[in-house]
Formats: structure tokens, sequence, C-alpha cells
């Protein structure tokens, strides 16, 4: 979660760092689970079309500017981080109002609907990724935050965590925290018959994964080699272990970068401004990825990219050199830089 690497980057700095969210996402578990006080507001993201919902999203306009109002008035911010998103939106927008500085960070190749409305208002806007347009004034390519379980996950770590053995060799599979349904069955098809030469770690996403395994159960899968789980809290150990990363091409092919890790890709073909087809393309421009396209995968295609990529180790090695090459380890430390020195201009 980039917003906890960047905190933790400013807590090593001496800040003192607090959360604003809501009940119904991930961060009221995550949060104070690493040791951060969270605060809660009524905040829900923009209905696009009519439903009775939209009049939820209306009262959260009013009762969420509330919130946030008397949250700041509490904390006294020197500077407020929105970190993309409908969470991020109604704070920062609200600190700025309060004439706080506002610092906002983009995590994807592409400007999403929040941050275009609170660009004017921030003092900074930090990319993950150069975006034209966007390269000059407030606008700071300082890479994407990543946390220190995944800069320092190591391969021996990762290979342990998941039980896997040193001899063969690893692919981690995974679509995010949903899953990918073309990505999963694809994979099931590929290897989920007969023995395995090869380790698979197959994160499917709890939406799949009881179908899955089922399938893999009816097809005689070699269960001891192809590892399917719903979910991990431990993906960047997965990461570290794997010889070879399959999954879509949303921010995390800047972990996979990181990391130094050859990468096939499937960009999800309906992501807004179609930003994960120019994330895989940039990766597999600078040699890092090969990209296959959603609407060409099939078990068939997986098995012979994969079986093929892990046969030719120079072009694996020269991938993961490519990859680390591009990777930007140090996105917390940057953005930390740029919030303190925002920071202390608001102090003179």
């Amino acid at each position: 979660m980039p917003a906890l690497a960047l905190a933790g980057a400013l807590t090593d700095r001496g800040a003192r760092v607090s959360f604003i969210g809501t009940r119904r996402g991930l961060e009221k578990e995550l949060v104070p689970g690493a040791g951060y006080e969270l605060d809660l507001a009524d905040l829900r993201g923009l209905e696009r079309r009519f439903s009775a919902r939209i009049f939820l999203f209306i009262w959260s306009l009013f009762k969420g500017s509330l919130d946030c109002l008397r949250i700041i008035g509490r904390r006294q911010p020197d500077v407020v981080v929105g970190g993309g998103g409908y969470v991020s939106a109604m704070p920062a927008f609200m600190a700025a109002l309060m004439r706080r500085r506002v610092v906002i960070m983009e995590l994807d190749s592409h400007m999403g609907l929040a941050n275009r409305f609170l660009a004017p208002f921030a003092g900074r806007v930090c990319l993950s990724f150069s975006i034209p347009g966007r390269e000059s004034g407030k606008y700071v390519l300082t890479g994407r935050p990543l946390g220190k379980n995944l800069l320092e996950a190591t391969p021996e770590a990762g290979r342990r965590a998941f039980g896997l053995r040193d001899e063969a060799p690893v692919v981690l599979v995974s679509g995010g925290s949903l899953g990918a349904r073309s990505l999963n069955l694809a994979c099931a098809e590929a290897f989920g018959r007969g023995p395995l030469s090869l380790q698979l770690v197959h994160v499917s996403g709890r939406r799949d994964f009881g179908m899955l395994k089922r399938k893999l159960r009816e097809q005689g899968a070699d269960l001891e080699n192809y590892h399917l789980l719903d979910y991990t809290n431990d993906l960047p150990l997965a990461m570290a272990a794997a010889d070879l990363v399959v999954g879509r091409s949303g921010a995390s092919v800047l972990e996979v970068a990181a990391l130094g890790k050859p990468a096939l890709l499937v960009p999800y073909p309906y992501a807004t401004a179609d930003h994960q087809r120019q994330n895989a393309e940039w990766m597999a421009a600078a040699g890092a990825a090969e990209v296959v396209r959603d609407e060409e995968l099939s078990g068939t295609l997986f098995r012979d990219r994969v079986t093929s990529l892990l046969g030719d180790r120079k072009r694996l090695a020269a991938m993961a050199r490519a990859g680390a090459a591009l990777g930007e380890r140090d996105g917390a430390g940057k953005v930390a830089a740029e919030i303190f020195g925002l920071a202390g201009k608001s102090r003179k």
C-alpha cells in the first residue's frame, strides 16, 4: 500500500502521521495494524450513473466535508497528502480551503478524476510515472512509494514463506485483489493438468477461488507444485521468490520493476484511459516484459509463453536487468522530501 510506505518514510524522518479513511475500506484494518491513528469520515465515490446510491453520495458530500473539517481542525497538520481516489478528494480539498499545504500522489500513468480536480489546489503533485504535459512546476517525478516489506524481500525468504524448493523455477500469477477471470482460467488450463516441472504460486482473488479449486481437482492438477491461494499478505515475498511474474499491468508494474523481475503482462482492456496497456508497453519497450492482449489469451498461449521464457535463462536475466534499471526504489523517500520541503515553506 503506497500510503503506508510513505507513512513509514515520513515517520523515519520524525513526522507524526495519521490517516483519514472510511468504515468500508481496507484501511480500517491495515492502518491501525501498521500502528497509525485512523480518523473515519463519511466519504463515497462519485456515482457515474443514476441509481439510489447517488443520494448516499450527495449526503456524503455534506457529511464527509464536515467530518474532514472537524478532523483537520483537530489534527492541525502542516501538510495533507492525497493518495488518489475518492477517499483522498474531500480531505485534500477541505485542507486547501483551510489554507493547509496539500500534496497529492498520482500512482498511475494517467491523472485520475480526483487528482485532476485536486491538482490546482496542490503545492506538489508527485508522479509515479512521467505523464506528458505534466513535467514541470508543481509536478515532480518521484516514483511510486514502496514499502520495506517489498524492498527488503529476498528470493530465499520468499521460497521459505511459500514452501518452495530451490531446484525448480517459480512463476507467480496474480491478477490483483479481485483477481482476473481470463488470467485465472488460462493459468488453470495451462498448468492444471498432470505433473509440473515448475512451481506455480497462483493468487486468484476470492471471487474465482472456489471455482478454480474445483477445476484443478477435477483436472488432476499437481497440487504439490500448483499453489492456489485466494489472497496473501505476503505478495512481496511471492514476487521476490519468482523467476517470472505474470499479471495485469496496473501501477504494480513499478513494484515488479523495483525487484528486477521479468514479467509477462496481460493488460486489463477496460482500464481507464487504457493506462494498463501503456504501462505494459513502457515495460516492454525497455525490454523488461512481454505483453499478451487479453482477448488473445488462452491456456495454450499462456503455457507456451511461460515455458519459452523459463527456458531462456539469458533472456530472463536481460529482462531482470532492464526492469531493475526502470525501477525507482526510493519513491517513498522522494515523496517524503517533497512533503518536508513544502512543510518548511509553510512555517516561514
